[in-house]
């Protein structure tokens, strides 16, 4: 997201106007991960828009909107796919990877269902990249998890890559943190490649301080993907992102500290973060 109002007097300087927030977040950092296009298509003016209000360079990661994946569970959706392909088309050098996270209930039987959506998109060399994000256990051990591997390996989509660990180790002492636990699928990481470029969202302990340990395994690979010309799109959640920026320059730094990397450029205030009790 870049509409986060609590943000303002610290990630964004105090007095920001709504209307410039996208502006202010794509030269802060490099890619955003798009959610609202999960609960409706943007217009082609609201994306003509975003486009304009972004540097070159910026990336927008749009979801797959939930009529698509959830509603119609990727069947009879041509309609609906056809606008939204459109909009990551009119984004033009703009669009980083469109992710298609599909519901918890979506398991193995529903993998040919998955296959034949895949085709229907562009292929690569399109311009057009695509990830996919798995909820279901299915896909985490046995012949399950090596046919979809195989299965998006052979169109050249990336798997998402899902790590919940930091959240799921936090004492749930308030009632964000247990909400957060309650809706985040509990499924086991994976650094699994499919594609020539990885797609990382990884949901953090709520004390910032506390994720050391999980961004620094992170670091490591990515440093190598990115050693390997590989591009990384890597997405740093946080109970309610009030300190998802932060997190990401801190992870920005643990990468940087293995290979150069362009400094992001700085912000107004670090907030002042509620301590809890360390499980380390």
């Amino acid at each position: 997201m870049w509409a986060l109002k609590a943000w303002v007097g610290t990630f964004y300087p105090a007095g920001t106007p709504s209307r410039e927030f996208l502006s202010l977040y794509s030269r802060r950092l490099n890619t955003v991960e798009g959610n609202t296009t999960f609960y409706a298509t943007p217009s082609a003016e609201t994306v003509t828009r975003w486009r304009s209000e972004t540097p070159e360079g910026f990336r927008f990661c749009l979801k797959f909107p939930r009529t698509i994946s959830h509603d119609k569970r990727l069947r009879d959706a041509a309609a609906e796919t056809a606008e939204f392909v459109a909009r990551l088309e009119q984004l033009g050098d703009r669009c980083g990877p469109a992710f298609l996270q599909l519901p918890p209930t979506f398991g193995a039987r529903g993998l040919p269902a998955l296959t034949d959506y895949l085709d229907s998109l562009p292929r690569p060399g399109s311009g057009l990249r695509f990830a996919v994000e798995v909820r279901h256990l299915d896909y985490f051990g046995g012949p399950a998890e090596a046919a979809l591997d195989e299965a998006l390996g052979e169109r050249g989509v990336a798997r998402v890559l899902y790590d919940v660990r930091g959240l799921r180790a936090a004492e749930p002492a308030d009632e964000e943190t247990r909400t957060a636990q309650e809706r985040k699928p509990d499924v086991p990481v994976r650094f699994t490649r499919t594609a020539d470029f990885a797609f990382v969202r990884y949901i953090s302990y709520p004390a910032v301080d506390e994720n050391g340990p999980w961004l620094e395994e992170w670091a490591g690979y990515v440093s190598g993907w990115l050693q390997a010309a590989e591009d990384v799109y890597f997405f740093l959640h946080n109970k309610n992102d009030y300190y998802s920026p932060w997190l990401a320059r801190d992870f920005h730094a643990r990468v940087g500290r293995r290979l150069p990397l362009p400094a992001l450029p700085a912000w107004d205030q670090t907030p002042e973060e509620p301590r809890q009790a360390s499980l380390f």
